[in-house]
This record gives C-alpha cells, structure tokens and sequence, in this order.
C-alpha cells in the first residue's frame, strides 16, 4: 500500500536538530514527505548550520528555531526539565502566533510534553502522530531515591502525554516490545512500526570529491571503522579493546577509525572522547585526532578520532572500509549498520536490540542472505571475528556479504518506503477522533506538577 497525503501541510517538532540517529530519521522523513508533495516544516529548539545535516544546511527543507535563548541544564543536571521547558515555549511560540493553524499533520519525536497542547490549540482536523524513538524515562540513570523521586513527575508527563496521540509509532519491533512493558497504562495502543531509512539514490560506484579524499588519506592501509555520537552509552571502547587485542595478529598497518556527532556544547561528548583517547593511550595505541578536512595523518597513527564528521565524508569512510564495528549494548534501532550495508560494508554489530532486526549474521551456511555479524559485548570474540575476517575470509564472500546489506538496505529500509509508511499511518491518524478531553486534563495538571518539579529543584540546588 501507498501513502498518499500530497497537498498537506506536516509540521516536525524535534527538541535539537544536530547529527544523530533521531535527527537522521527526522530528516530523511521529512525530505520524503516533501517529495511525496506535501510542505514540511521542522520547527526545532536548536539548529546549528554548521553542525547539522546537508538538507537542513542547503536549505532544502524549511527549519523554524524558537527558544534556543533558553538553558538546557544547570550544573550538568536537569536536562529533561530544561528541554520541557524549550519545548513548551516552541509550542507557545506556534500558539501565540497562529502557526499552529496552518498545519494538517504534526509529527512530534523524542519528546512528548507538547502532544496535549497541540492536540488543544491546533485545528479540528490536525492530527498528531508520536514516534517514539524509545522510552525516554529508561534513558535515564537513578542513583539513588533522590533522582528516582525527582524522575516521578516526568514519566508521568511522558506516558501521559504519550498517549494524548492520535497515532504512536516506534523504530523497531525491539521498542514496541519495550513500549508495551514500560507505559502500563496504555496497554490499549498498537503502535506501528516505522523503520528508519537511508537515501536509496546515494550511489555505491561513483567517485565522489570525498572518496578521493579518503583514498589519499589513507593510501590504500585498510581500516576498521565505527561512526557514533560520542556518548558512553555507544561503548565505543569495545571497538578500541578489540582493535587492540587483534592488531598484534593482523598484518600489516590497520587502523582503526573513530568518527561520529560530536557537540562541544554537549559536556558528554566532550568527556567521553577524552576518555577514548585515555583508554588509547592505556593501550599502547597511538591516536590522532582530525577535525575538519583530512589533510595529514602520522604514519604511527593506531587509531584515528573524527568528530563532527560531515555526510559525504561519512558516506566515503563507510565505501572504503574494511567491516563496520557497532558497539552500543543496548540500541533500540540503529541507522549506521544500515547505512553500512547501503554502501556494501559488512557489519560487525551487538547481538541486542534492533541490530538483530537490521543485521543477518553469517554462520557459514547462509552465503545467501547474509550482511555481517552479531556477537555479544566480549572484546575477545569481536577480535577473533576481525582477525578471521582481515585474515581468512575469502574476497568473494566479503563481496557476497556487502552485496547482500545493499539489497536489504535498498529492499527494507529505503526513504521511500519510510516516507510511505508516514503517509499511511498520519492517513490513520486522520481516521481517529481527537483527544481534546484529556488534553483539557493534563493541560490542567502539568503545571502544577512543573510547580512542584521546580521547587523541588531549587531546594537541591540550595543543597549544593
């Protein structure tokens, strides 16, 4: 079935249009929806064209920033009230102004906070659709009865706000079970299942500015690459332990390429990678890092950092690789092992969430279907996979198996079968009947809840 919502007008609320996974999908569906003929918008708390994907930086979709004056956090701490706070005035910024009017479908992710508020103030015939990327109340550390207690008023908001909906979607199979067991009340809803999707019209043969740019940075030394955003929760040192473990087997000078978001405004990203190159150094690897253009790299170099890469460069250290390593434990979704096999990279990948509804693991028997690997977070096993892979596996399998992640690529998780699915799930949405009553309820409630959240805070920060 196709979608067909042409003439509509579809307005994205996303919390920080940076580079990342969210913002990866939020931007391939939106370009989607545009070019099945609908006008899109994203209206976002934060939009840095210099750190930002090439159709937002070209202008080639339409990107509204309001509330980017606001904090994100005190101290390090209260990330999520600040980010409801941003949201809210983006929301009030589209009330006050009348924006809110001329929109036919919203598409909210990440954040729920604003669904009742939207779902009050918008038209009779808007309709909002919610995709949940993952629970965000399980994305959250609580040390101790004081954080747990602090948390209780947002997962409230979030389930409940969740639900005022007229349609919820997930990534993945992975988050749809985890949605179910972590919002109770709500065990009446059947989310659908989006999967996030790559540009089918990148080619894998031609040359491009950046492929030659690799080619003559690394002159032709093969490398083991990962591309995340530089947070822990991405356990980026398990490439880095294996990278270790197997160089001392491996011939000649492999290295391995670190590249991925990277935010200096985001303290995490900035810990974090000075904690890679710390584990580097504990390991006796030689590291560099490059920000910007590849240029010169010295010869010792063991492991290369790069932050803040941009998409073509990307795109050409998947082409050129040797085996995509993704390392996070627990990823509900996952775009790069895709987009890896888009560019007919096998993949070395955690045998965990939705890594094992993006990758087919070869066992030796199943040349046909096959794109990579899925093994379990032990240093050790991923290392004897790479050192059997760089040292034993044949060139025709390699091809088999890139061969292979394209058509499935190309088959499961193109723009245009994401952008379809859009289409049919808001053509669902408009099918239901808006939820204004329990707007109404938790419009009423929510600030009484903020209230209490606020003096709470303020009575810590005076603890401090």
């Amino acid at each position: 079935m196709t979608g067909k919502i042409r003439s509509k007008r579809i307005a994205f609320i996303h919390p920080d249009l940076g580079i990342g996974g969210a913002e990866r999908l939020v931007v391939d569906a939106a370009v989607g929806l545009q070019e099945l003929g609908s006008e899109v918008t994203i209206y976002t708390s934060h939009c840095d064209l210099s750190h930002c994907f090439d159709e937002v930086a070209s202008g080639q979709l339409k990107v509204k920033v309001y509330g980017d004056f606001l904090p994100t956090q005190i101290r390090k701490r209260f990330h999520i009230l600040f980010a409801i706070m941003r949201q809210f005035y983006l929301t009030l910024v589209l009330i006050f102004s009348g924006e809110i009017n001329k929109v036919d479908y919203f598409i909210v992710d990440q954040l729920s906070f604003c669904i009742p508020l939207l779902n009050l103030f918008s038209s009779d015939t808007c309709r909002i659709l919610f995709y949940c990327h993952f629970p965000d109340q399980l994305l959250t550390k609580r040390n101790g009865w004081v954080k747990s207690l602090y948390r209780v008023p947002f997962d409230f908001i979030e389930e409940a706000s969740t639900g005022c909906a007229d349609q919820i979607v997930v990534n993945s199979n992975f988050t749809k079970k985890i949605f179910h067991d972590t919002f109770k009340n709500l065990t009446q809803v059947d989310p659908g299942v989006i999967y996030p999707c790559v540009n089918a019209s990148l080619s894998t043969i031609e040359i491009t500015e950046s492929d030659e740019e690799v080619c003559n940075f690394f002159k032709n030394s093969r490398y083991f690459l990962s591309i995340n955003r530089f947070e822990r929760s991405k356990e980026i040192e398990l490439a880095i332990k294996a990278f270790a473990k197997s160089k001392r087997i491996l011939p000649g000078k492999p290295r391995l390429v670190i590249a991925g978001g990277y935010d200096s405004r985001v303290v995490e990203n900035v810990e974090y990678l000075k904690e890679l190159t710390q584990l580097c150094d504990e390991l006796k690897l030689t590291n560099f890092t490059v920000r910007g253009k590849l240029i010169i790299m010295p010869p010792s170099t063991d492991v290369l950092f790069l932050p803040s890469i941009r998409t073509s460069l990307k795109n050409s250290l998947l082409k050129n690789a040797e085996l995509l390593l993704y390392t996070p434990g627990r990823e509900h979704f996952g775009i790069v092992p895709v987009e890896s096999m888009q560019f007919k990279t096998p993949v070395l990948a955690r045998n965990f969430g939705g890594p094992l509804e993006t990758v087919v693991h070869f066992d030796g028997t199943n040349i046909d279907e096959a794109t990579g690997f899925v093994e379990s977070g032990d240093y050790e096993k991923w290392a004897k996979i790479m050192i059997k892979y760089f040292n034993e596996t044949s060139e025709q399998i390699k091809k088999e198996l890139g061969n292979n992640g394209y058509k499935r690529a190309m088959k499961k998780f193109s723009r245009i079968e994401t952008s379809n699915e859009f289409a049919i799930n808001l053509q669902h949405a408009s099918k239901s009947a808006k939820k204004n009553t329990i707007s109404i309820w938790i419009l009423f409630i929510i600030p009484v809840i903020i209230s209490i959240v606020i003096a709470f805070i303020t009575y810590r920060i005076l603890l401090v």
